[in-house]
């Protein structure tokens, strides 16, 4: 029989404390799969995460490709009942500087309501948000469910196809949870309809065999760093859009998001303008973005009176939803050797590429979604929203389940500070989405009656 809204409740708060105390223990894991550090963490997260779903009954493999370990739980459907594959990552971001943060970034520490940790919110609590549901429904589990969580999603999924292609058919399913997103504000959910893709890639210019003397040649041969400063200029116009020709962009967002809320959240320091045009959120969801991440070139501390020869930026651009980013790739290596100044020789490389997507989020599991977040936000429909990050692997599910309806959703709020420090995760906020899953997987099961 299947669980009342008030019985749904009720069992998802008796869970939330054992739900808590097991998301603390796993975000003390510090499983991070970049190169660099010590991977038997990422062993040891990935065997936390099998030894959870068994404990809810679920038939457990950890797998791997060529890269870090992913686990995969599995429970059969009921007759004639939908499946759903539930979809959350364990590994996490470096800490980076740890006097950035206010604790042990591994140490978990409630204050004011959030827990502070590294993964905290991004994406162990994803994790725990599925172990959350499936542990109130206990035994009544009214729909078949596959978890799978991966273990190398923040290091950029790179085995991830191949460990779809190798258990497509465990993974098949009807409905598609994607926890690593996030929701509009505190108090307001959402379901992330479309996301930005990505094109990661090095230019590097060159002016000289060798470092020479600033006094004696500077004035008629040009130095590294200015041409690279302006070469990146040209990477934008004056209102701060971007100038590539051959990017997608459109407009249509439909959310307003007020500016000193996003000057806020974002931290963007008085007097500061913002770029580009247009509404809002058409610059940061549907429109490309270009950043500079970083510059190999001296230190100033020990940077001698000398034309410097060769100067690399790494440089980052988020392709609109629509874009493709092959094509984009090569028209952002078309302009930068357009533009390079004064004949410098100049080199681009490709570091990644990440496709974007847009999601139609009609039909009936989107409705029974929205049902469920509304009833767990005491009335308050999700928005659809847009995301300006990149999930690349959402394109590999639609094109991999295109019968499949597929829901982004997340614990993550504009406060989360995910990927920075003293990442958060806002447990009020946490206990509702472990209650909307619950009540999606419901009424998702009302789908195949």
């Amino acid at each position: 029989m299947t669980l009342t809204e008030d019985e749904l409740r009720s069992a998802v708060e008796r869970e939330l404390p054992g739900v808590r105390a097991d998301l603390e223990r796993l975000v003390r894991i510090p499983g991070i799969a970049f190169e660099g550090f010590d991977h038997s963490h990422v062993e040891r997260s990935a065997e936390a995460v099998a030894e959870l779903l068994r404990g809810c009954g679920l038939e457990v493999q950890i797998v791997r490709g060529s890269g870090q370990p992913a686990v995969i739980g599995h429970k059969p459907a009921p007759a004639g009942a939908p499946t759903v594959l539930l979809y959350a990552h364990h590994d996490v971001q470096p800490a980076g500087d740890p006097s950035l943060w206010e604790g042990d970034p591994f140490e978990p520490v409630e204050r004011d309501g959030r827990l502070y940790a590294r993964g905290a919110a991004d994406d162990k609590a994803g994790v725990m948000a599925h172990v959350a549901a499936l542990r109130a429904f206990g035994d009544a589990l009214p729909v078949g469910v596959v978890v799978f969580v991966e273990g190398e999603e923040e290091y950029g999924s790179e085995s991830l196809d191949e460990l779809l292609a190798t258990h497509k058919e465990l993974l098949r399913s009807d409905v598609i949870v994607i926890a690593d997103s996030g929701n509009w504000d505190i108090g307001v959910p959402a379901l992330t309809t479309s996301l930005r893709g990505l094109v990661n890639c090095f230019v590097e210019v060159s002016t000289l065999k060798s470092a020479v003397h600033s006094g004696m040649f500077g004035g008629a041969v040009p130095d590294a760093l200015t041409v690279l400063a302006r070469l990146i200029t040209t990477l934008h116009d004056d209102s701060g859009d971007v100038a590539i020709d051959g990017l997608v962009g459109r407009e249509g967002a439909s959310v307003d998001y007020p500016e000193d809320r996003f000057r806020h959240e974002a931290g963007v320091l008085d007097g500061v303008k913002l770029i580009g045009g247009g509404r809002l959120t058409d610059r940061i969801w549907t429109k490309p973005s270009v950043s500079v991440l970083g510059i190999d070139a001296p230190a100033t501390g020990g940077a001698p009176n000398a034309l410097v020869p060769k100067a690399k930026a790494k440089l980052s651009v988020r392709l609109a939803p629509g874009d493709d980013p092959d094509s984009a790739y090569a028209a952002i290596r078309a302009h930068l050797e357009k533009y390079v100044p004064w004949g410098a020789a100049v080199e681009v490389t490709l570091e990644s590429l990440g496709a974007p997507c847009v999601i139609d989020a009609t039909g009936p599991a989107y409705d029974a979604a929205r049902s469920a977040f509304a009833t767990a936000w005491d009335g308050t429909a999700p928005v659809d929203m847009g995301v300006g990050g990149s999930i690349p692997f959402i394109a590999t599910f639609q094109e991999m389940f295109p019968q499949a309806a597929i829901l982004v959703t997340g614990v993550e709020d504009p406060f989360s500070a995910a990927h920075g420090p003293n990442e958060s995760l806002h447990l009020g906020e946490f206990a509702r989405v472990c209650l909307a899953e619950a009540l999606l997987l419901r009424n998702v099961a009302g789908l195949g009656e």
